[in-house]
């Protein structure tokens, strides 16, 4: 089987992700409950090869947009404790590959936050590739990783279980083709 016809509507080109109809998010335990949060700045590009393995990635998060709903819990997270923003501004990913998963895909990348770059896979999901007379194409993806904030540094309230460590990411994405 053609590994394009596992992914219906399946378009090569450059696609830009549309950040008014996408969202990336974060969820983290703090004692017994888990805190809600997304990022409402980022940038994100896709290449689409003619196989789908030949595929990549590349974004940029903007720290300073972290919204979880409180505001001081906000500036918390933005602050030295946390996030660092004042030093480190932006998160980067930079793909390094694409595989076949099961039913899926991966997207293998380098994570950089806080200064500090670690490899991270996505569990990807191609959701939809649609032609659109207005613009070209629509592609929509989901994806998923878990992340130890310690890994890159980030080691704020560790101590006592207050904060957990491990950071789910779930990214909902929704891209036009470009070119």
């Amino acid at each position: 089987m053609n590994a394009n016809s596992a992914i219906p509507g399946y378009r090569t080109g450059t696609w830009k992700v549309d950040p008014e109809q996408s969202e990336i998010s974060f969820s983290v335990r703090q004692l017994v409950t888990k805190v809600h949060g997304r990022m409402t700045g980022f940038d994100i590009a896709i290449v689409s090869g003619d196989d789908p393995s030949l595929s990549s990635v590349s974004a940029t998060i903007d720290l300073a947009s972290v919204d979880t709903g409180n505001p001081k819990r906000d500036e918390h997270l933005r602050s030295a404790t946390f996030l660092d923003v004042a030093n480190h501004p932006r998160v980067t990913y930079e793909s390094t590959g694409v595989r076949r998963a099961g039913g899926g895909w991966v997207v293998d990348g380098d994570l950089t936050v806080h200064g500090v770059t670690r490899p991270v896979p996505l569990a990807v999901a191609a959701t939809r590739f649609a032609a659109d007379p207005d613009c070209g194409g629509h592609a929509s993806f989901s994806a998923t990783a878990v992340v130890d904030r310690t890994d890159f540094g980030i080691d704020g309230w560790t101590g006592g279980g207050v904060v957990g460590t491990k950071v789910r990411i779930s990214l909902a994405i929704t891209a036009v083709l470009v070119s």
